[in-house]
This record gives C-alpha cells, structure tokens and sequence, in this order.
C-alpha cells in the first residue's frame, strides 16, 4: 500500500513537471543526476567497469567524467517524461526535431527501426508517433509496479495509433504488423540473458546479443532503419538515418555482429548519453570470469 502510494505520488510530480520550463527541468535532472551517482553506488560501478571495458585508452578521470554525465542525462531524460507525457501536443512538438532522411519512414513498406539504448528513446519513440503517419509498434516489457505500469504504457501509447507487445505475445503478432506495413520500434543492444543470444563482439569484448534485428527483418521482408535520439538544450534532435543496405543476410550472428560495430559508431558522436548504467557484460561465455 506505501509502496503505490509513494508511486501515485511519484506520477502526480510528472505531472506537474510538464508545466515547468524545460531550464528548470533539465536543473533539476543534473541535480537528481549527480545525487544517484554519488548514492547508486551499484550502478556506478556497472557504468564505470562497462566504460573501462569499451575504452581501456581512456584514462580514468575520462571514465570517471563520462559516467557521472550519464548519470546527469538519465536523469534529466526520466524527468522528460513529464512534459513528453502530460505537456501540450504543441510544447512536445516544439521540443522534438525531426531530422535526416524522414522519407525512410514515410510510405507503406516493412520497416523495422533500430533504435539504440540512448537515454531519449521515449522521446524518439514520441517524436515519430506524433509527427508521422504511420502506426508504430514496439515491445514492451511489463513493469512489476502496476501504477508505473499503467503509467509508462499510457505514456507510450499517447499520440498516433502505437500499439505495445508484450514479450509473452510472441513473435507472429509481430511479424503480421510488420508485414502489414506498421514500423517496429526495435531496441535490441541489451544482454536479455545467454537462452536467445550470441555471443558478439561490442567494444572488442564479447557481449551476449539477441539477434532479433536481423530475425524480424528477415521474417517481416523489411528494411532496418536507425533512428538515433540526442539530447539537446532545447529538447530532443531524432534523426533518421538511411536504411542498411544488403541487411539482413542469411547469417543472423554475422548481422548482429555488423548491427554491434555500426553501434559503436553511433555511440562514439555522443558517448555520455548512452545507457552505461546497463550490465551489458553480465552472461559471459563459458570459462571467462564475471565482471561486475
């Protein structure tokens, strides 16, 4: 009963941080960020030895400055969701530019987008289903507080006709939409367990992959598209990159592989807003040590 009161009480100050200019919002986000880098000393320590790991030429103050702002941009994009959620459809449009080859995802073709962990992909994720035509999809994984729950997927599910699958509805469901011209909203660079994946390189370091980037191209004929979402003094950048060419291929360890190096690209035009905070090292192969 405490606890969802505690989280009631949480989903009211999203609300009100909606009406606040977003200065205010992202001062106090660099505050909340810097307060969970000093106190979430487990997840200071994930940031930190993932950083080490991807950059052993980075000297440690370097690591040290890169983890602390990713903090401070976690932060500030949580406290986003006040205004991307609740703030008028007028403030959340001023606030998120749309960018690079929106043609991509204008049409009817089968499009799965590759929307890497950065810190603003619910504001990308926003930013299409408000400003394009299309029906969006993406997978959603249940929360185990039900008031942040309904929360998060009414947040999800605002503008647009977005529909959220749930990772026990399987893959069929998902394949019809695609097939059926709806985008799927992909985020695959995450270590969901050793059962679905395998074992690529990320940073040189072999990192357990789930290949359902090039699985749902293959199995849905469609294009992959990346979809990168920066955040900016005045809002959210999206930019929406030409589509892969030559991808998927017959080999979906290879595909992933490729998926993990053009990341590291990515990654290296804003490293401190990537999602470092995640043990994206945890399962190992058979005879290497833990690391966290």
């Amino acid at each position: 009963m405490l606890s969802r009161m505690w989280s009631k009480f949480g989903v009211l100050v999203m609300h009100g941080l909606a009406h606040l200019p977003l200065a205010w919002v992202r001062a106090l986000g660099c505050v909340l960020g810097c307060v969970l880098y000093v106190l979430a000393v487990a997840r200071r320590r994930v940031a930190l030895t993932n950083l080490r790991l991807c950059f052993p030429e980075w000297s440690g103050q370097q690591i040290r400055s890169v983890a602390r702002r990713t903090f401070v941009h976690f932060a500030q994009a949580w406290l986003d969701r006040g205004w991307l959620w609740h703030g008028s459809p007028e403030v959340v449009r001023r606030r998120l530019a749309l960018s690079g080859s929106i043609d991509e995802l204008r049409g009817e073709q089968p499009t799965v987008i590759f929307a890497p962990h950065f810190v603003g992909l619910d504001a990308g994720w926003t930013a299409l289903t408000q400003q394009l035509p299309r029906h969006f999809t993406t997978i959603y994984t249940d929360q185990s507080d039900k008031v942040v729950d309904a929360w998060i997927l009414a947040g999800r599910q605002r503008f647009g006709r977005a529909r959220l699958f749930g990772r026990i509805e399987g893959v069929k469901t998902i394949v019809a939409a695609l097939r059926a011209g709806e985008p799927l909203y992909l985020l695959p660079d995450m270590n969901f367990g050793p059962e679905e994946s395998v074992f690529v390189p990320f940073y040189g370091v072999a990192a357990a992959t789930v290949p359902s980037l090039s699985r749902f191209a293959r199995l849905g004929r469609a294009k992959v598209v990346p979809v990168l979402t920066r955040l900016t003094r005045s809002g959210y950048e999206v930019q929406i990159l030409p589509s892969w060419s030559g991808f998927p291929s017959e080999d979906a360890v290879a595909d992933t592989a490729l998926m993990n190096r053009r990341l590291e690209g990515y990654i290296a035009t804003m490293p401190d807003q990537y999602f470092w905070v995640h043990k994206r090292f945890k399962d190992r192969p058979p005879g290497l040590p833990a690391v966290y």
